[in-house]
């Protein structure tokens, strides 16, 4: 097997029609903006051919590079491999063997648009993270009311240490804490 990296015309790519991968129009418009407003992740994650352009890695970002004017990509061309190792790397590279974090994504990552750059969420998250932030005002007194407001999934193996986040916002601000869910 041989690898190699260069810039390529657009043109010269053949999208895969075995792909066994579909993507909807509205997710379609999102990888082009995805595409669009960071255009160096392209040259970071290449779109992957074989020795006859034939893609078998981004054949829906090439559609996305397509649509949104690209001439040239860079391209990882792979020669030397079988007909079953392309089909089996189509499968795999396509393969979602992980599954987000919510509670990580919720307590680090929420201040990132998550949706607009594919993450599936679910459909009451983001009402929920606006009105957390929304629920946290200060009191007309020293004290502060906190209302903390989790989707119920956020709790899994974090209950102490939620508590215990609570109870130093209390000594700290010297206010009273509500947990709800």
């Amino acid at each position: 097997m041989n690898i190699e990296t260069k810039k390529v015309k657009l043109a010269q790519i053949k999208l895969n029609p075995n792909n066994p991968r579909h993507i909807s129009e509205k997710d379609m418009e999102r990888l082009v903006k995805s595409i669009t407003e960071f255009p160096e992740m392209m040259g970071i994650r290449e779109i992957v051919v074989d020795e006859n352009m034939m893609v078998l890695g981004g054949n829906m970002r090439t559609l996305a590079l397509k649509k949104a004017g690209a001439k040239e990509c860079v391209a990882k061309i792979v020669t030397g491999l079988t007909q079953e190792q392309k089909r089996e790397f189509v499968i795999k590279d396509n393969s979602a063997f992980g599954s987000w974090d919510m509670d990580a994504l919720a307590n680090g990552w929420d201040d990132l648009p998550l949706v607009e750059w594919g993450v599936d969420l679910p459909e009451d998250w983001m009402k929920e993270l606006e009105e957390k932030k929304e629920n946290i005002v200060p009191d007309k007194d020293p004290n502060i009311l906190v209302r903390l407001a989790f989707h119920p999934g956020m709790w899994l193996g974090k209950r102490e240490e939620i508590i215990s986040i609570t109870e130093k916002l209390k000594k700290t601000y010297n206010c009273e804490v509500r947990i709800e869910e």
